[in-house]
């Protein structure tokens, strides 16, 4: 064989060594995405009623999609469900998640997963600021047990500020009617949230109930509920149930898109020590 040939044969073997190479690199991003898409949206759960015994769920997003109001596959149910105009929903732009609008003054935009949730859940959302708003108030939320119904939304909300200049953070217990809340954590720290920051809620227990908040895994504020009164809320709860969720509070203008969520994150039937 002469040295041209054995060039030629050389340069076909790479070029079909490459091609398979290339193939099984398609082969694993294929399978990649098959597995993202699935944790994004993951369909294998019940859809309604209690979850299993012994059973966890997770759900985890990226917030892949440009939706208003925030759907992804049927998972998410928003604030204009409760009817009457009464809170705002919550929309995603392909990488992240954000309000809508604000119909009332306590009409946060709100969204809330679907399906079966156990009672001890778990949320977390990375922080995302555009634009760092410089007036309060401006809030990223967390929600925990929220159902939503016909003019009433109860659960759970740990917030925080994302105006440097006015830095808290509170939980809250959202008693039913637009405007029933109250905040019941025992003390609150002058913290507020940047972009990056991973906030992270839990509930757990039943009466009492205990709340407790997480900024990049130090744990900020905690609150115990029994059903107390509150101003301005009032008596409520304790919630034993519910979904999680997010939500968003902008009592300043309409940039709704200045801050947000990048990702989110919930879990329930998880492993906890207070």
């Amino acid at each position: 064989m002469s040295p041209i040939q054995r060039t030629s044969r050389t340069h076909m073997i790479l070029k079909v060594q490459s091609m398979r190479n290339t193939a099984a690199m398609l082969a694993v991003a294929l399978l990649s995405i098959v597995t993202l898409g699935c944790s994004v949206f993951p369909p294998c759960d019940p859809p309604h009623g209690s979850p299993p015994p012994g059973t966890q769920r997770t759900y985890w997003t990226l917030f892949p999609l440009a939706e208003n109001p925030i759907s992804e596959g049927g998972n998410w149910v928003g604030g204009q469900s409760a009817g009457a105009n009464l809170w705002g929903n919550v929309q995603t732009n392909l990488n992240m998640a954000f309000g809508d609008s604000e119909p009332t003054r306590y009409g946060d935009p709100t969204a809330v997963l679907i399906g079966a949730w156990g009672r001890n859940q778990k949320v977390s959302g990375t922080v995302k600021i555009n634009t760092t708003p410089e007036r309060c108030c401006h809030e990223v939320e967390l929600r925990l047990r929220m159902t939503i119904s016909a003019g009433r939304i109860t659960g759970y909300e740990a917030y925080c500020s994302v105006v440097p200049g006015s830095p808290y953070c509170h939980i809250a217990r959202w008693n039913g009617p637009n405007g029933s809340y109250c905040n019941i954590e025992s003390s609150t720290p002058p913290v507020s949230a940047t972009n990056g920051d991973v906030l992270m809620a839990t509930a757990t227990g039943g009466n009492p109930t205990i709340i407790t908040m997480y900024k990049n895994g130090a744990k900020i504020l905690q609150a115990t509920d029994v059903g107390q009164n509150c101003d301005p809320g009032g008596a409520g709860g304790p919630f034993p149930a519910g979904y999680p969720g997010m939500g968003f509070y902008d009592d300043q203008d309409s940039n709704w898109s200045y801050f947000g969520f990048s990702s989110f994150s919930a879990q329930d039937n998880f492993e906890y020590s207070h």
